[in-house]
């Protein structure tokens, strides 16, 4: 018997969650990012890029979506690194 681990990448992750929550009625970025990030910690993409990656998926699934994320507009987010 083997075991085996299926890698999940973020684009999956994020794909995955806005499917999840379809029947909800809409979709809140910010709690969509929460969610990423705690099942996702090493995660390197920034909060923005999350943002895009979910609402893509939104629009490929027809999911409404609540922009409620709090990034800064004028302020470029700096990536952590480890």
């Amino acid at each position: 018997m083997t075991n085996t681990f299926h890698t999940v990448s973020v684009e999956g992750a994020a794909e995955a969650y806005v499917l999840s929550r379809g029947r909800a009625g809409f979709l809140s970025i910010a709690q969509a990012i929460r969610a990423i990030r705690t099942l996702m910690p090493a995660c390197r993409a920034t909060d923005r890029e999350l943002e895009e990656m979910l609402a893509d998926a939104c629009i490929a699934h027809r999911v409404p979506v609540a922009f409620d994320a709090t990034t800064p507009v004028d302020v470029p987010e700096m990536p952590l690194h480890s």
